[in-house]
């Protein structure tokens, strides 16, 4: 039997029932706090489990739902945040005797700025209803123009158990057409609960969302950045090895004490980045609040200081506009979010915007880039790469192009991975941009393709121009070649990967300088007079040269016979020495052929073998030694093995 995992969080009005549903529906009291008891409202978020059995592909299979029970009251909506930012079904509560009311109104706007798309609504407290009929019409026209407008809506009581098993049966068959939560690698666990138990520490608890955590597994903190390890993990009471997405889960970590963690506070890998806390967005207000007589419809204004709530936190920021025009109800808008506190974010998550008094829900958003600056924010460059993002959130292909085209080139491990892609989706979407030659990747490198082309081929010129001034060199030193696009590339990695993706169209390393493959150095033309004097004394007694002062007497000669030296057609034997490089070749060739014959040899019988002066056999000899053709004994060679 297969088992899928989703979580599913109520919504509503205070006193609407909910946390009596949950009771009614999985036997669990979410209401843990004796205040609540006390007041008989719910003021902090609850918990509990159910599962429920269905038919998946002809298959039995079970639904194990983590329930998430979150307060109705407006004083409280910050914890009800809290409690949907991770969530796959809204369980939206309704009270037949009451009716909509404005935390309903608030709880559906906050519901779809988090993107929650599915939803059953229970019609709690239909025993109480005067006229049922009625009841559901108007419940049906407030939920028109929202993302719930046909959802399932279920008359319950928990006082008579009327319509408990068809809530059950409205909620698996929601969630059978409900994705499963993504797993893209990449671990998140917000905390929403602190305690200790004795004997194991400190318990954090959450819901899992975008991979798997294990047991024994090292962990971080965000924002602080701290490390730890997972002793165990639990889902719904149960010990298990790993816990993945889409599970309320409880992680065991020893290494901390309940003062360096509180709610808010992500569990996730190290390799994730760390948190930041200026981050460029998408904004958008309701368009439920056109007329509304509410703080809420108030239009948003540039440089608003509002608390941002993420994942299971809050914090303090301002909120910026691009075009510096009031966000007004029905509308979207680029932005800039300035936190005075980091958080730990990817881009594709969605938040909410609240007033400071924390009365009134002010908008929604999605974060475009989460490692934005101020300093570029209303550049054009910028604003082209936010227009990208927000006309398409969810499309990997989009984000990736966008931050090449802006950046350049960045480093391929490094490209969207503080996003809600997996680095499948990533390594995919470059591939088909190169394919589309929109990209270029080269080694670990990926890079707008129109910017590397460019870089490129003025890579290329300047290696064409420094043989056309100095056909003489063996090529650009790669110090020059560097300095002539430093200013351009954005990563220090670039360089060396601009140098391979060069040697693999033609060109090639020579020494410290880079060269076309099919450049053949020679001597310029002033110097080919000079060059021919040197070649023909040199060629004219191999192994018994002219002295270097004989051989290049004025700097012509002394240019021509240094370029002879570089490119390897001369061969430097000492200060006053030089062979041309077939007459050295021949002298080692002989030098070898004698040892072989006789074992060993003297530098005299050496010198008569080769027909030369010791003036010419020593700095030989030293070289053939220095080379390891030959090893010295004594006053004796012999050939080295």
């Amino acid at each position: 039997m297969s088992t899928r995992n989703f979580i599913v969080a109520t919504a509503g009005h205070v006193d609407h029932g909910k946390s009596a549903l949950v009771k009614a529906l999985t036997g669990i009291d979410p209401d843990r706090l004796p205040e609540e008891k006390a007041r008989g409202i719910t003021i902090d978020l609850g918990f509990a489990h159910l599962e429920l059995p269905s038919t998946l592909d002809s298959q039995p299979s079970t639904f194990h739902l983590g329930i998430i029970d979150v307060p109705g009251h407006e004083d409280f909506v910050k914890n009800m945040v809290a409690g949907v930012g991770s969530i796959d079904l809204a369980l939206f509560v309704v009270a037949a005797d009451d009716g909509w009311m404005p935390q309903t109104e608030e709880h559906l706007q906050i519901l779809t700025y988090l993107g929650v798309t599915r939803a059953v609504v229970a019609l709690t407290k239909i025993d109480l209803a005067g006229n049922e009929e009625a009841v559901d019409t108007q419940l049906r026209e407030r939920l028109a123009n929202s993302p719930f407008s046909d959802a399932p809506v279920v008359p319950t009581s928990v006082v008579s158990g009327r319509g408990l098993d068809d809530l059950k049966r409205a909620l698996a068959d929601v969630l059978l057409s409900t994705p499963l939560p993504r797993d893209i690698g990449k671990p998140r666990l917000p905390v929403d609960r602190v305690f200790t138990l004795r004997g194991i520490g400190t318990v954090v608890t959450g819901t899992l969302t975008g991979g798997t955590l294990r047991r024994g597994q090292t962990v971080v903190l965000q924002p602080a950045g701290g490390t730890t390890r997972i002793r165990s993990l639990q889902n719904h009471n149960h010990d298990v090895e790993a816990s993945g997405a889409g599970t309320r889960t409880a992680l065991n970590l020893p290494d901390l004490d309940t003062a360096s963690v509180r709610r808010g506070d992500v569990v996730t890998l190290a390799e994730l980045s760390p948190a930041g806390k200026i981050f460029d967005v998408l904004l958008e207000k309701s368009g439920r609040l056109s007329g509304a007589k509410t703080g809420a419809a108030r239009p948003l204004k540039d440089g608003t200081l509002a608390r941002v709530h993420l994942g299971s936190t809050n914090v303090p920021a301002r909120v910026h506009l691009l075009d510096g025009s009031p966000l007004q109800p029905g509308e979207r808008a680029l932005g800039q979010v300035r936190c005075e506190a980091p958080l730990f974010a990817f881009a594709g998550d969605r938040f909410i915007a609240r007033d400071w008094p924390e009365q009134f829900t002010l908008a929604g958003g999605i974060i475009l880039d989460p490692d934005a600056c101020s300093k570029r924010f209303r550049t054009e460059a910028q604003r082209r790469f936010l227009e990208r993002r927000a006309q398409s959130p969810g499309d990997v292909r989009v984000f990736a192009q966008s931050q090449l085209q802006r950046d350049g080139a960045v480093r391929r491990l490094t490209l969207l991975l503080k996003s809600r892609f997996s680095a499948a989706e990533i390594s995919d979407a470059v591939a088909r941009l190169a394919a589309e030659q929109e990209a270029v990747v080269v080694g670990d490198l990926a890079a707008d393709g129109k910017f590397w082309r460019t870089i490129r081929e003025d890579a290329m010129d300047a290696v064409d121009a420094e043989h056309r001034a100095h056909p003489e060199r063996p090529g650009l030193p790669l110090t020059e070649l560097r300095e002539a696009v430093a200013g351009r590339l954005p990563i220090a990695e670039a360089f060396e990967a601009l140098v391979a993706d060069l040697c693999a169209r033609g060109f090639s390393p020579v020494g410290a300088a880079i060269a076309r493959s099919t450049h053949r150095p020679e001597l310029p033309p002033h110097l080919q007079v000079a060059g021919a004097k040197v070649r023909a004394a040199l060629s004219a007694r191999p192994l018994e040269p002219p002295a270097r002062k004989e051989l290049a007497p004025d700097s012509p000669a002394l240019q021509a016979l240094r370029f002879l030296l570089q490119t390897g057609e001369a061969i430097d034997l000492g200060d006053d020495l030089v062979l041309p490089a077939d007459g050295f070749a021949r002298a080692t060739g002989i030098v070898k052929e004698f040892l072989r014959k006789h074992g060993s040899a003297t530098a005299g019988e050496l010198r008569q073998a080769l027909d030369t002066s010791r003036r010419v056999v020593i700095p030989l000899l030293e070289r053939l030694d220095k080379d390891g053709v030959t090893r010295r004994e004594g006053d004796r060679r012999f050939l080295r093995k």
